[in-house]
């Protein structure tokens, strides 16, 4: 029996994001995208640590931004919906799972 790749995710139904919600997402990680890149050329250039190092603190809370976005998405669309299809249990370990890494 062929086992399934590390990366799958059991099948589960999901709830899409509105189309001004995935805008929404999509510019913000375009935003991230472009601080990286800038970021990028800041080390090229040698720039003073001290900058580059605030814009990379800057990158962090545009992605800590981003993801609790998402996790407000899963709970409010995802989990709720398993919830009250009666796969509960299973959704909220994982989303459990999730804040946990947060707080690393």
């Amino acid at each position: 029996m062929a086992s399934r790749p590390r990366s799958a995710r059991p099948a589960h139904p999901v709830v899409p994001h509105g189309t001004g919600e995935t805008a929404a997402l999509g510019k913000r990680l375009n935003r991230i995208e472009g601080q990286v890149r800038g970021i990028a050329r800041m080390i090229e250039d040698d720039r003073y640590c001290v900058d580059i190092l605030t814009q990379v603190t800057a990158v962090q809370s545009a992605l800590d931004a981003l993801a609790r976005k998402l996790l407000e998405h899963h709970l409010h669309g995802c989990v709720t919906h398993a919830i009250a299809s009666g796969n509960g249990a299973h959704a909220i370990d994982e989303a459990l799972a999730v804040i946990r890494k947060f707080g690393r």
